[in-house]
């Protein structure tokens, strides 16, 4: 990264201050200094730290107009606010005025290089949205959803764990999860694992591993999962799965860091970081009695929640970019403006994976270089249609049995496409008779293309 992005805008009047902050400093950043109140510099910063009693008048904080001005000038700008005075008013203030995080007077080395730490790690994760980065999948969004999952990724770098990742399926928890093992830095392990797709029997040989004749079958000495994670990270997928009585096990192992194989008579301590991802309410499977009190809050220290597409519909138009450009085979297909739309129509039940299988299909089925609406149209499943009538203008002078009836024939029209024209699989999509289904197209004067 460029001195320029690692730049740092110190305003304050107390060369002390300035000072303590130049000397505390890593290599990677370098400090502009003013206390003017009135014309902060203008230029490209990584962050600003604004004093916000610039005159000593403690009655007066000039730093929220800073703050405004700064905001305004670049939106993105990781803004630190400061003060001895830990008025709650002025701290909260200071927040709506654009500030990112508030840091009390004086400044100890240790906290200011966290929050450096935290916001280069930040503006990484900023970086590697406009690039695939090799072997990693960057998080592709720049809507306010996105920019705070990548504000909450970057909070998490340096945390030893664990880490619950909490998201409705297809939202992209393993991309996440990879997210904050590589913004470590390189060469550490990252293991993965999706204990759904592990049978209960051998959950304890799988992660612990087990020794040369520790059970029939045994016939070499085996490494487990946990300890080959010695060192980095191992992402636990669907935790939720993991059954309660194998659910002490892996609390046992959080609490101590040992690993003992299968059929040894000694423990090893291991060092390992666990990211565990669920898309369940662990709450309420805890109420249920099918998730451990105890294992439950030892995962929910450390928190990372990613929101389901259909509130980060602004990131549609990116992700379908970054799928078609990373299609293989390379088929170098382009989208049209009218096809984005509706795509952002949809309410995506699947999320991110819904929309990358989707774009895999618009890919195969397109004939034009273009991939146009009517290609979404045949594409997409039945539910999108009815989230675009439910909120579309309706012309309420037809009356309800003509609305009812136009939205019906369009269900059935959807239908047919999907299947190309097979009356009988149409029929069951619909969960109809398909003596039902021939009475409703001729009254919908609906034909059957062939």
């Amino acid at each position: 990264m460029s001195d320029q992005r690692l730049k740092l805008l110190v305003i304050d009047d107390d060369e002390l201050v300035v000072n303590s902050i130049r000397l505390a400093l890593p290599n990677q950043w370098r400090t502009q200094h003013s206390d003017d109140p009135i014309a902060p510099p203008v230029g490209q910063f990584a962050a600003a730290m604004v004093d916000m009693h610039l005159t000593g008048n403690l009655k007066v904080a000039e730093g929220l107009k800073i703050i405004e001005r700064l905001r305004l000038q670049d939106p993105h700008l990781e803004i630190i606010a400061m003060s001895g005075d830990l008025d709650r008013h002025l701290m909260e203030a200071g927040l709506k005025a654009g500030a990112s995080r508030f840091l009390s007077k004086p400044l100890t080395p240790e906290e200011l290089l966290l929050t450096l730490d935290k916001i280069e790690a930040l503006q990484l994760l900023r970086e590697a949205s406009t690039r695939t980065t090799a072997g990693v999948t960057p998080w592709i969004g720049s809507g306010p959803a996105s920019a705070e999952v990548k504000r909450q990724i970057a909070a998490l770098r340096n945390e030893p764990g664990p880490i619950l990742i909490e998201g409705d399926s297809g939202t992209g928890k393993e991309v996440a999860a990879q997210l904050v093992h590589t913004q470590e830095g390189s060469g550490r392990p990252f293991v993965s694992v999706n204990l759904a797709a592990l049978p209960e029997n051998v959950f304890e040989s799988e992660f612990f591993g087990h020794v040369r004749g520790a059970f029939t079958g045994a016939d070499q000495n085996k490494m487990g999962l946990a300890e080959a994670a010695h060192g980095g990270d191992l992402f636990l997928d669907e935790i939720e799965a993991l059954p309660i009585t194998q659910q002490a096990k892996l609390l046992r192992f959080l609490e101590n860091g040992e690993v003992r194989r299968v059929g040894a008579k000694d423990s090893i301590r291991v060092h390992v970081r666990v990211l565990a991802a669920t898309n369940q309410n662990l709450e309420q499977m805890l109420r249920d009695g099918k998730f451990r009190e105890d294992l439950m809050w030892r995962l929910n220290g450390r928190k990372l929640n990613l929101p389901p597409l259909r509130t980060r519909l602004e990131d549609i138009s990116e992700l379908v970019s970054f799928f078609l450009k990373n299609e293989r085979p390379r088929r170098n297909k382009s989208i049209a403006d009218d096809a984005i739309q509706a795509l952002c129509h949809h309410s995506w039940p699947g999320n991110v994976r819904e929309l990358k299988r989707v774009c895999e299909q618009l890919c195969l089925h397109s004939p034009l270089p273009v991939i146009r609406r009517e290609d979404v149209d045949r594409v997409l499943p039945i539910q999108s249609r009815a989230g675009v009538a439910s909120t579309g203008n309706i012309d309420l002078s037809q009356g309800l049995n003509k609305l009812m009836g136009d939205f019906e024939a369009e269900v059935i029209r959807q239908a047919l496409v999907k299947v190309q024209n097979d009356v009988d699989q149409t029929a069951m999509l619909l969960q109809i008779s398909r003596s039902n289904l021939y009475k409703k197209l001729k009254d919908y004067n609906i034909e059957i293309r062939s």
